[in-house]
């Protein structure tokens, strides 16, 4: 009884947890084609680099900022659409042109015309630039920025105090985008090459984290500091963020498959000694990412956990953390199994999307269920490693329950839609299927050639699909096209139709696409078989009773439904080819 008050309980967070990047709309507007899409005034220049400056103003809930985006000219072009959402004021843009003054050539600074349209500033540059040409522009801007009301499944700025009564201050914004506090090219497909600088100027009180490495502490003359960051490594905009509270700070190194990794953790100073119990999980977790997803991505920017004042968050090199210093979910099993128990949940998943997220990246978020659905497979894969394989399937099986099926994985693109919040469980249980087709040692090595081959680059689902479909002989034999499409882009769970007909077992699927053919394992009697099965009735097996008994195996996310041998019948089954022998 207990434990079904607790999974109802953990399914209900859980349903919370997949909703986190907003509601559905229905209908889309060209405010979403702008923001969802690259358009003529987005595809020309390529981001290099940001440098973000931002003072925050707690008892005025308000921020003054700078933001200089240092761009490439991919193509020729001369307008740019620069992401900047409302209630936000700009101020001023400027952009560096060079003139011939006094019998030379020197660079200045130049005042840009730009106008709003709702949360898109457009920016005309004095003159056209060229394929090939760099050059920056530069924001200055203020006001006050959407304040989070439920973050993060709310995005905006977050405006707290923590238990002692200190200003507590962060952002959370993925999905609703990084430009609810900074201007910018706010898409998944365009990340800064070269990284990104936060300039954070904050009470001499309090401390100021960033992304990356701390550069520098400056001490002003107005009783503030300046915190200067660095992250050299590509970043999705909405990962770059400030954490702003009274935090205290010590540092560890993992020995790694690539080096030395720093380790650093920043929490508030009265929770230090319950936070260094709790984080002593991440080494453990470390090693066994790599050994299953290859190395760490970013040695050069460092390993980070901050304590935030909302549950957390896979902000590159700075993950947000707001467990509790608890395992679970928020003290919960989201399986309910109780495999779940033993750790960290935030730790383990937003850990994780440091390979799936941020090292690969969609450049759509309707195809973000690679990011959570790999994030949430980790969750079994290190349940695996600390607890062993039977444990780690009882986990993405008792996942199974939250699964709502409402929409397909994968949303509409061009539009900054998602898929379902299903991309969490469902997700896990595709990827754990796929695992059992495929067999642990092609899974496995499959996923460290995924983490090289795409190693901080960005793609598509259709890419990762096809990546999967032929990463070998193996995979190329028993994968195929209408696996994805079922899975992803319906809602359909496909049914394993079987019955006995003239002492022959028949199967076939329903409520599948058409072409759906599937590897799976099931038990006849008491023998275990591995078959194909695909949409019309054939014949599995030859010479069974009609009390036959067959069971799916568990790491299959189907359902099961067995046919009288008169509905077999009726469906004038012709194909006879007997094709489950063991082994298959």
């Amino acid at each position: 009884m207990h434990r079904s008050i607790l999974f109802t309980a953990a399914a209900l967070q859980c349903i919370a947890l997949q909703a986190q990047l907003g509601a559905v709309q229905v209908k889309y507007t060209k405010e979403d084609s702008l923001r969802g899409s690259i358009g003529p005034y987005r595809a020309w220049w390529d981001v290099v680099q940001y440098d973000v400056s931002v003072r925050p103003n707690y008892e005025e809930r308000s921020i003054t900022g700078s933001t200089t985006i240092a761009f490439d000219a991919v193509a020729d072009g001369q307008r740019m659409q620069i992401d900047f959402q409302q209630p936000l004021v700009m101020d001023k843009v400027m952009t560096e042109v060079v003139v011939y003054e006094n019998g030379s050539l020197v660079v200045k600074d130049q005042s840009v015309p730009f106008t709003h349209e709702g949360n898109v500033v457009w920016v005309d540059l004095p003159s056209p630039m060229v394929k090939g040409n760099a050059s920056t522009i530069t924001f200055h801007y203020h006001g006050v920025p959407r304040a989070a009301v439920r973050p993060p499944w709310d995005g905006g700025w977050i405006w707290k105090k923590d238990s002692k009564g200190n200003p507590w201050m962060s952002v959370a914004c993925q999905g609703l985008g990084a430009s609810v506090w900074y201007p910018c090219k706010d898409h998944q497909s365009d990340e800064p090459d070269r990284g990104a600088s936060l300039h954070i100027t904050v009470p001499d009180s309090l401390v100021a984290v960033g992304n990356g490495r701390l550069r520098s502490t400056v001490k002003n003359d107005d009783g503030t500091s300046t915190w200067n960051w660095m992250v050299i490594n590509p970043i999705n905009t909405y990962n770059l963020v400030p954490y702003i509270g009274k935090y205290a700070h010590w540092s560890e190194v993992f020995d790694g498959a690539a080096g030395k990794l720093d380790c650093d953790h920043w929490v508030l100073a009265h929770n230090e000694a319950k936070a260094r119990e709790q984080f002593k999980q991440v080494a453990p977790m470390l090693e066994c990412f790599e050994e299953w997803f290859g190395p760490f991505p970013f040695y050069e920017d460092g390993y980070k956990l901050v304590e935030a004042p909302h549950l957390g968050m896979e902000h590159q090199s700075a993950i947000a953390y707001g467990n509790g210093y608890q395992n679970g979910y928020l003290g919960m099993d989201r399986s309910g199994s109780g495999r779940g128990m033993k750790w960290d949940y935030i730790i383990i998943h937003e850990s994780a999307h440091e390979w799936f997220g941020n090292s690969i990246t969609t450049g759509d978020i309707a195809d973000m269920w690679f990011h959570e659905g790999f994030a949430c497979y980790s969750e079994t894969v290190y349940t695996e490693c600390q607890q062993g394989k039977e444990a780690g399937e009882d986990y993405v099986v008792g996942l199974r329950p939250a699964i709502r099926n409402d929409r397909p994985m994968i949303g509409p693109y061009g539009v900054n839609e998602e898929g379902s919040g299903d991309m969490y469980t469902k997700g896990a249980n595709l990827i754990h299927m796929i695992r059992h087709i495929v067999g642990d040692s092609t899974f496995k090595v499959m996923l460290l050639e995924m983490n090289k081959r795409f190693y901080r680059k960005t793609v598509t689902s259709a890419e990762i699909e096809d990546f999967m479909i032929n990463f070998n002989e193996r995979t190329n034999r028993l994968l195929n096209e209408s696996i994805f499409e079922q899975y992803l882009r319906t809602t359909q769970v496909p049914t394993l139709e079987w019955g006995v007909y003239k002492k022959k077992l028949w199967m076939r699927w329903g409520n599948c696409v058409n072409g759906f053919a599937l590897p799976m394992n099931i038990t006849i009697g008491e023998q275990e078989w591995e078959v194909r099965v695909w949409g019309e009735y054939h014949v599995v097996r030859e010479g069974v009773r009609g009390n036959v008994e067959v069971e799916v195996d568990r790491n299959w996310y189907v359902s099961s439904q067995r046919k009288t041998k008169k509905e077999v019948k009726a469906a004038n089954p012709k194909q006879y080819r007997t094709i489950g022998v063991p082994p298959f």
